[in-house]
């Protein structure tokens, strides 16, 4: 877990002070006396394998603010298992106290006021520290790398990824697999792979002609560790050509295949395989499911959804293992691995803590390198925010809010649509919003906006689509990220209900009158996954026209959403 014996001292310091007198500059005081980097670094090497992993970085090569979802509905039978449990509900199972180190990186609460005490998290030059230190200490230490690596940031934008590519090559990773890297195109993925000092693993990666395994990525890896033959199994997001743009990949198809993934254990396992390992970009609630139905895996090290657990999640025999997102969070999880069995283990979910972490001096260098031909974009001021700006959560996120605002204002419309994506850091109320900052929520490859006449009812279609692949009680049929964002319109959600019944009450909130289903309403939106779908400037041009006419952002809460039947 993340330690909680590493964070006592820590914990009960910033307890006193939040008890006392709030957060703020105490608690920074706090952070600073009492976490050190050998606190967040100790840790009891246990048997003979140790797996590093990092997933979901986003392309954020910088420290960051990384606000935790306050909503995060789990469907059916994980409602209310973690990862699914959020702010107070999440210290109390975990057993956190509330101002600590471990309740600013892994919840909402507070955040903004813990935030100025503890600082910004993440950094790639951070990461190398800590999985340098782990490789001082365990020197054949594997690090795995989950995915949604090259796409996320302004330098990445610019570069198609090479920024990414460049620093993550400093990092010396193992093996990697892939989701937003395919919207780079499928020729850009394969030039960079091949490129690679290390494989890119997918084994649910088929030719589309052909509806069989592709040459092009290999479905798993072995490597001798600590006396260990180890199988790496790869697991690319399953639902890419429905999430984003298939036109972009059109020689390949994805999907879960379990059936094959089975295949995959069995032979590794006939090839003297002693530990399993999948590195899986298919979301928390799919692997838990995937680990009822495939034997034979010993650890699933999840992405895509984002998730930061203190502690593993076992289903089964099967051990699975969620390491956040943006960079926040580095996990070291030591094995002992005998006669091909697991027989004990030590985990720690290490958080990055920017201030606390001393940066890596060469790849601080690198990264520098690759942000200096932007810098002068990057840093340019467009306005200022009064409020907290955060994207994740099931529903109302005050990035998109913003987004959403934009829309209606410089596209003139009465709705606007904003997808539900996951990625995208926060800001604190009283930051710059810079250049910088806009990409970290905008910035992939098919952002144009759209101005299009749409009735109510295909409204509510497209509305009762999208909460179907985020609320189907059966994990391999959730297909989508967090609900689409919605400006302009209000609606209840009964997130029990079957598709087509869980919206009613569809309101345009500048008239307070109902959606009508045969009336049609100017809906603005963008990221639309049909070729040519989109002939309108980049969301990022539209935001910052928005931005800086208003000057200083100041959002009211977001009270149009009624969600009901959790």
């Amino acid at each position: 877990m993340i330690s909680r014996r590493d964070f006592l001292q820590a914990s009960v310091a910033a307890s006193a002070i939040y008890g006392a007198s709030g957060v703020g500059n105490w608690a920074r005081l706090a952070a600073q006396q009492v976490l050190t980097q050998d606190q967040l670094l100790d840790f009891k090497k246990t048997g003979n394998v140790t797996l590093i992993h990092i997933t979901d970085i986003h392309a954020q090569l910088k420290p960051v603010y990384f606000r935790e979802p306050e909503v995060n509905l789990g469907m059916g039978d994980v409602s209310g298992l973690p990862p699914h449990v959020t702010g107070q509900d999440f210290l109390d199972l975990f057993g956190l106290t509330p101002g600590s180190p471990e309740a600013y990186a892994l919840t909402y609460k507070d955040f903004s006021a813990l935030a100025k005490g503890y600082g910004k998290m993440g950094g790639l030059d951070r990461c190398a520290t800590v999985i340098n230190s782990i490789r001082a200490d365990r020197p054949d230490a594997l690090l795995l790398d989950g995915g949604d690596t090259w796409q996320g940031s302004m330098t990445a934008q610019m570069t198609a990824g090479q920024d990414m590519v460049n620093v993550m090559n400093a990092l010396k990773p193992d093996a990697m697999t892939f989701h937003w890297e395919f919207t780079l195109g499928s020729e850009r993925v394969r030039e960079i792979v091949d490129g690679l000092a290390f494989p890119g693993l997918g084994q649910n990666i088929f030719d589309k002609e052909w509806e069989e395994p592709t040459e092009d990525f290999k479905p798993y890896e072995f490597y001798e560790r600590g006396g260990v033959k180890i199988a790496v199994i790869g697991q690319a997001f399953p639902y890419m050509p429905i999430a984003n743009p298939g036109w972009m990949f059109p020689e390949y198809s994805f999907g879960i295949r379990d059936s094959h993934m089975q295949e995959m254990v069995n032979e590794v396992r006939g090839m003297g395989a002693e530990l399993v390992v999948l590195l899986s970009h298919n979301g928390f609630d799919v692997d838990r499911k995937m680990a009822t139905r495939v034997s034979g895996i010993d650890v699933i090290l999840t992405g895509h959804t984002h998730d930061a657990l203190p502690e593993p999640v076992m289903v089964g025999k099967t051990m699975l293992i969620a390491s956040g997102s943006n960079g926040k969070f580095v996990t070291r999880l030591d094995l002992d691995v005998r006669d091909g069995m697991i027989m004990g283990f030590n985990h720690k979910l290490i958080p990055i803590f920017s201030d606390v972490i001393e940066p890596d001096a060469d790849v601080a260098k690198l990264i520098d390198e690759q942000r200096a031909p932007f810098e002068d974009q990057l840093s340019e001021v467009l306005g200022t925010t009064d409020s907290e700006l955060y994207r994740r959560g099931n529903f109302n996120g005050t990035w998109d809010d913003l987004i959403c605002n934009a829309l209606i204002s410089e596209r003139d419309a009465d709705i606007a649509l904003s997808p539900g994506f996951r990625w995208g850091p926060s800001l604190l109320p009283g930051d710059d919003i810079t250049r910088e900052d806009l990409f970290n929520c905008t910035g992939m490859s098919y952002p144009n906006a759209y101005r299009s006449e749409m009735t109510g009812e295909t409204l509510k279609l497209i509305l009762e689509d999208v909460a179907d692949n985020l609320f189907n009680p059966d994990p391999y049929l959730q297909q989508g990220g967090d609900m689409v964002r919605v400006g302009g319109m209000g609606y209840h959600i009964d997130v029990s209900k079957k598709q087509g019944e869980r919206l009613t009450n569809m309101t345009l909130l500048k008239t307070g009158e109902a959606i009508e289903p045969g009336k049609t309403y100017i809906v603005a939106g963008w990221a639309s996954v049909a070729e040519g779908g989109a002939d309108g400037p980049p969301i990022w041009d539209v935001v910052e026209n928005h931005i800086k006419r208003q000057g200083t952002i100041q959002l009211e809460p977001n009270e149009s959403v009624v969600v009901t039947g959790a």
